[in-house]
C-alpha cells in the first residue's frame, strides 16, 4: 500500500467516523401530556409477541396483543393489539431505533394512540410503555429505554434526556388519572368564561 492510499484511507475514514449515525429522533413527551394525548392507557399483561412482514410485503412489523387488566383512559376492551415496525421474520430482521420491546407474559403499562378499527400503536415511542416489576409488598413502573433515539426538549428544541423515572404503580397509576381528569376539567373552564 503505497503512502498516499493510506493516508487517503485515514482522511476518509476520518470524515465518515464524524458524520451522525442515523438515528430516530423524537419529542420527549412527559408524563401529563402522554396521558393527554393518549386515546387509551393501559394496564395488562402481553399475550403474544409476533413479528410478519407487512401487507406490501415491503417490511416487517410486529404485533403485540396485551391481555388489558385495568383501562386508565379509554375504553379498548379486553385485548389491544400494538403494532410497531421491525422485527425478524426467518432470518430477516429489521431494527427501528426508539421503539419499545416486549416479551411475552411482560406486566405493563402502555399509553396507546388508535391506527385503524382494531390497532393502536405506542404513543411517543418506547416512550409509551413502563414495564411493571412486583418485588416484595408492591409494584414498580420502570420506563423503557429509549435506546439510541434522540430526544429533543419540545421547548427549546434542543437534545435532551428522558426525564421518566420509576416510580410505584399506584403513583404512575395516580398521574394518569389526573392528567386525564385535569384534560377533561379544562373544557369546561374556557366555556364558563
Amino acid at each position: 500500500m503505497s503512502i498516499r492510499h493510506a493516508v487517503r484511507t485515514v482522511v476518509l475514514a476520518t470524515l465518515l467516523g464524524g458524520l451522525p449515525v442515523g438515528a430516530t429522533t423524537m419529542l420527549r413527551a412527559d408524563l401529563p401530556q402522554m396521558a393527554q394525548t393518549s386515546d387509551a392507557v393501559v394496564q395488562g399483561v402481553v399475550r403474544r409477541v409476533q413479528s410478519r412482514w407487512s401487507g406490501d410485503k415491503q417490511r416487517i412489523v410486529t404485533d403485540v396483543e396485551i391481555q388489558v387488566t385495568e383501562a386508565l383512559k379509554g375504553q379498548p376492551g379486553g385485548t389491544v393489539l400494538v403494532t410497531q415496525p421491525g422485527g425478524r421474520v426467518g432470518d430477516i430482521g429489521q431494527v427501528v431505533s426508539g421503539l419499545a420491546s416486549f416479551s411475552e407474559g411482560e406486566e405493563v403499562v402502555v399509553f396507546l394512540e388508535k391506527r385503524g378499527a382494531s390497532a393502536f400503536q405506542l404513543s411517543g415511542m418506547a416512550q409509551g410503555k413502563y414495564q411493571v416489576k412486583r418485588t416484595g409488598p408492591g409494584a414498580m413502573a420502570v420506563p423503557a429505554s429509549t435506546g439510541d433515539a434522540v430526544l429533543i426538549d419540545p421547548k427549546t428544541r434542543q437534545e435532551t434526556v428522558s426525564n421518566a423515572k420509576t416510580v410505584t404503580l399506584e403513583e404512575l397509576k395516580a398521574s394518569v388519572r389526573a392528567a386525564v381528569q385535569a384534560q377533561q376539567a379544562a373544557p369546561a373552564k374556557k366555556g364558563s368564561k
